[in-house]
C-alpha cells in the first residue's frame, strides 16, 4: 500500500520501533550500524535536535544503501524546561531524571528521516506528557524492575511507569514510544 517501489529498511535495533512499524503493515528489514555519532551543535534549538540526529544517522546509512532501498532513521529525545534528557548512565541518573519529571509536563520529540539514493524527507513530531507526582517507592520499583537505561528520559510509556504515572498526553502516544507511525505512514504514501 505504501512505498511499494522500495525495499524498506528500519535503521534501528529498538524492539519498540520494530513493533510499531510492523503495526502499519509495512514490509521491512532491520539494519543496524553501531556507534553512530549522535552529537549535535550546542547552538541548535532544542526542537530541532532529534530531526538533526535522524538526518545524521541517515547520512551514514546512505553510504551503504542500494538504489531500491528506503531507509528510515529516527531519534527520540525527552525535553524538560529546554533541557534534553538523554538515556540515563546508571541507576542514580535514572532516579534523578524520574524525580525531575515527577508531577510535571515534558515534551517527547522524535525526528524521522526517510532516505533513498535520490530523495530525503525529514520531520519531527512533538508530544506533551504529564506525570503525576511519583513517590520514591514508585521510582525505585520501576528502576529495579524495568532497568530503563536504554530509554530517553529514563522511562518507557508502555511500561509500568506509564500505566501508573502518566496523567495526560497531548499528541501521539506512539511518538512517545519512539516512532510516530501515523506520520511515517503518510510520508511513505507520498513517496
Amino acid at each position: 500500500m505504501v512505498a511499494r517501489d522500495y525495499h524498506i529498511i528500519l535503521a534501528s535495533n529498538s524492539p519498540r520501533r520494530k513493533e510499531l512499524l510492523a503495526g502499519i503493515d509495512v514490509n521491512f528489514d532491520v539494519r543496524v550500524i553501531r556507534d553512530i555519532d549522535e552529537s549535535y551543535p550546542a547552538s541548535l534549538p532544542t526542537k530541532d535536535i532529534a530531526e538533526y540526529i535522524s538526518r545524521k544517522k541517515a547520512t551514514v546509512y546512505r553510504q551503504q544503501m542500494a538504489s531500491d532501498e528506503l531507509i528510515i532513521t529516527a531519534d527520540t529525545i525527552v525535553v524538560l524546561d529546554s533541557e534534553v534528557m538523554g538515556k540515563p548512565h546508571d541507576e542514580a541518573d535514572a532516579s534523578r531524571m524520574l524525580h525531575e519529571l515527577s508531577g510535571r509536563t515534558h515534551q517527547v520529540i522524535t525526528g524521522v528521516t526517510l532516505t533513498t539514493i535520490d530523495r530525503q524527507r525529514s520531520f519531527s513530531v512533538e508530544t506533551d506528557v504529564t506525570f503525576k507526582s511519583l513517590t520514591d517507592e514508585e521510582i525505585n520499583y520501576y528502576i529495579q524492575h524495568y532497568k530503563p537505561y536504554d530509554k530517553a528520559g529514563a522511562y518507557g510509556i508502555q511500561e509500568w511507569i506509564g500505566h501508573i504515572g502518566v496523567t495526560a498526553l497531548k499528541g501521539s502516544y506512539f511518538n512517545v514510544m519512539g516512532l510516530p507511525v501515523q506520520r511515517i505512514y503518510e510520508a511513505l504514501r507520498q513517496f
